[in-house]
């Protein structure tokens, strides 16, 4: 395939990425014209929750059906799909019909996460990897951040609700883009009688760990996702436009950040290293934020913007290691079950830091959320050598694999 090719993959695989992280992710940005219409914020945030919740559902099987009938056609499928449930999310009456589209949405929505990691794994050597799966990582960011610009001033002139046919326009036409441009990578052809690649779980807890590290990280991750917007709109007294303004700005810097930490990676030979080191940085920004916000510091908003940034940068490395390691014929599923205990621990941590700083305060919150970075920094299995050239990810055992 030509060089050219392989790179618009890469870039429409992004698309469908970016398109439904705006509708799954961006939800948030709506908060505040929600309560505006009287809802609570506990009762929000689980509205907020319900596309991750569909999402995390379904992860497993969008890998599987990946791994068996290719990446484009899976893609395709799901990101048409919640682009139809978004509209009827748009048009339903109430916050039930909203809740459940937008539950639907999310469970068609998870076809891309696994399966574009998929066709970055199929076109792209491992020396340019962390690059590549950093780049189709900016997605969430970049989702966010359209999310950010967009959503607030949409709601503001015509409600939550209406304010979800932009990202179904968004979901529509990244399905067409897919449907025309992506092709299938390449497959690795099994010889006649050969048994099938044994489980990369079985015998090690490498990938567990990889999965437990990740999960952690997601915690601090949603936190400022989800709470930063109501936070400077319901604390500071910023109008919500410019605060989304803001956040457009600052998910611009994330997704520049996860291409910076991909090329990182590459250059270091590990994956894994780097994303202890941005947990101990994710820990340091929100014990400044919970300080900040304890304090009623104005400098709060520039830790807020700084972890927007760094939570985000681990994504792509932990997404390039899981694909690393898994193989080729259990890449799909091992994506399935990392973006699941991603998403199960971003679908809790919305409703249950709701909850915990309407009992106590946002300070209280944000030094919680500060445990789970620190958790990570100890689970992350990280070795001290270097990758030797000619020698893939897959390949590499890292020292701590045998201890368990």
């Amino acid at each position: 395939m030509s060089e050219r090719r392989r790179w618009t993959i890469l870039a429409v695989g992004t698309l469908a990425q970016a398109a439904t992280s705006a509708a799954v992710y961006g939800v948030p940005m709506l908060i505040p014209a929600l309560r505006n219409d009287g809802m609570s914020l506990l009762g929000a945030s689980v509205i907020v929750s319900a596309p991750i919740a569909g999402l995390l559902l379904t992860l497993i099987a969008w890998g599987a059906a990946a791994d068996r009938t290719g990446e484009r056609r899976v893609i395709t499928l799901g990101v048409g799909l919640a682009s139809a449930f978004l509209v009827l999310a748009a048009v339903a009456p109430g916050s039930v019909g909203l809740g459940v589209f937008l539950f639907l949405a999310g469970a068609a929505a998870g076809s891309v996460n696994a399966a574009s990691g998929r066709v970055v794994m199929g076109w792209f050597p491992v020396h340019e990897r962390g690059l590549a799966m950093g780049t189709r990582q900016t997605a969430q960011p970049l989702g966010l951040a359209v999310a950010a610009l967009a959503l607030p001033p949409l709601a503001a002139a015509y409600g939550p609700h209406a304010a979800l046919l932009f990202p179904a326009l968004l979901c529509g036409l990244a399905a067409l883009a897919v449907w025309l441009l992506v092709a299938d990578p390449p497959r690795p052809v099994r010889a006649a009688g050969s048994a099938p690649a044994p489980s990369p779980y079985r015998g090690s807890w490498l990938l567990g760990r990889v999965h437990l590290a990740s999960s952690l990280l997601v915690v601090p991750q949603f936190a400022v996702a989800a709470f930063a917007l109501v936070f400077l709109d319901g604390e500071r007294h910023w109008d919500p436009v410019a605060a989304g303004r803001l956040l457009f700005a600052v998910n611009l810097l994330g997704a520049l950040g996860r291409v910076g930490s991909g090329i990182w990676s590459d250059r270091v030979g590990s994956r894994l290293r780097p994303i202890r080191q941005l947990a101990v940085a994710s820990a340091v920004l929100m014990a400044a934020i919970a300080i900040g916000s304890a304090l009623g510091a104005a400098w709060v908003v520039v830790a807020f913007g700084l972890a927007s940034v760094v939570t985000v940068a681990d994504n792509g490395l932990a997404y390039t290691a899981v694909a690393e390691l898994a193989g080729a014929e259990w890449s799909g599923r091992a994506l399935g079950v990392q973006n699941t205990v991603q998403n199960l621990a971003s679908v809790a941590t919305a409703p249950l830091l709701a909850a915990l700083i309407g009992a106590t305060s946002y300070s209280v919150g944000f030094a919680a959320v500060t445990v789970a970075p620190l958790l990570a920094v100890a689970v992350t299995p990280v070795g001290g050598g270097r990758r030797r050239p000619g020698v893939s990810m897959r390949d590499l055992v890292e020292p701590e694999v045998g201890g368990g």
